[in-house]
């Protein structure tokens, strides 16, 4: 079976119903990384324009490219944590742009701190200057290594500010303290999206960008050892990216979710070890498996309590574990 992104980005717009963003005007940062583009991508396809923003650092022109020559489409390149100025109208701004990737953390904290603290503030005033709908895209990291599992919105967290992580965890969750005081200081409708691990065609699997299910993919098609951290016993919970640009797009759209802090993620928990035995029954390899030791401050367990999307947004995932990964083995296979 062949990878057909137009099949997934209609069953996005089926499962979104009577949800549409038609003749609506977004900007979307960060539009042309792994989950901005599936944004981009599924806002033309419900009919709205689009002002695509990215400075190519972690995006890549490839994910795109399909878009480029659309008249509803529209990209800067430019990097989002330096104020610009837009004469188009706008009814939202999604907030997307960041580095993501674990790897990244110890080469690119700067740009990662900027791009949710200086972005965000560029963002937020973009969407204060044309009375726009904002969601900033936050993430679990700011639950850190949790001790309430599943996690509901309502968790404090367990960070270390000054560990390896800190650049990505307390950057967002100083992104979210950013656009809570712009909600009470200047009445801005806002929303904040708490992502947990998303997977899919067009994530990165190269170098310093590759997470796990790339990283494992790729290593298990090539025949390598499947690299797992420390006992492979810690959890995780993945969302498919059509799930998740659904969960995005409601989030967006809903009225009953303005001000709202919510989770989006899956609640079906697997640990590492057992993702990496299953990649490699997928993908029929000969892959053993290699232990390394665990990065300091690695979550032990990563679980959210999705009831607040279940109830605001009529939300939760759809797509099992087993067919989200059938698919992206057929995306990264396409790309050898």
């Amino acid at each position: 079976m062949i990878f057909d992104p137009e099949e997934e980005f209609d069953v996005i717009q089926r499962n979104l119903g009577d949800i549409s963003y038609e003749d609506q005007r977004v900007l979307v940062t960060g539009g042309a990384g792994f989950l901005g583009s599936w944004m981009c991508d599924a806002l033309i396809n419900s009919g709205a324009y689009v002002v695509c923003i990215d400075n190519f650092t972690s995006g890549q022109k490839e994910n795109i490219k399909n878009l480029i020559d659309h008249e509803r489409f529209r990209c800067i390149e430019h990097d989002i944590s330096v104020p610009l100025s837009l004469n188009t109208h706008l009814d939202y701004v999604f907030h997307m742009a960041s580095r993501a990737s674990p790897f990244e953390f110890e080469h690119y904290p700067i740009q990662i701190l900027k791009a949710n603290t200086t972005g965000i503030l560029v963002a937020l005033g973009i969407a204060k200057k044309h009375g726009a709908r904002i969601m900033f895209t936050s993430t679990s990291e700011v639950y850190g290594n949790p001790d309430v599992v599943p996690t509901p919105e309502s968790y404090y967290g367990n960070v270390n500010p000054i560990g390896p992580r800190g650049c990505y965890d307390e950057a967002k969750r100083c992104g979210e303290a950013y656009v809570m005081a712009y909600r009470k200081q200047h009445k801005l409708d806002t929303r904040i999206a708490r992502i947990f691990n998303t997977y899919g065609p067009r994530i990165r699997m190269d170098g310093i960008y590759g997470r796990v299910i790339p990283r494992f993919i790729d290593q298990a098609l090539k025949g390598e050892p499947i690299t797992v951290f420390g006992s492979g016993l810690q959890t995780r919970s993945f969302t498919y990216v059509t799930d998740q640009i659904e969960g995005l797009l409601r989030l967006a759209s809903v009225d009953a979710a303005c001000g709202q802090v919510i989770n989006i993620g899956n609640v079906n928990e697997i640990t590492v070890l057992a993702l990496a035995k299953k990649v490699i029954e997928i993908t029929g390899s000969s892959s053993t498996v290699s232990f390394h030791p665990l990065p300091q401050d690695d979550p032990l367990r990563r679980r959210p309590d999705v009831t607040r999307a279940k109830q605001l947004l009529g939300w939760e995932p759809k797509v099992p574990l087993d067919r989200g990964l059938v698919r992206t083995i057929e995306w990264i296979q396409s790309c050898f």
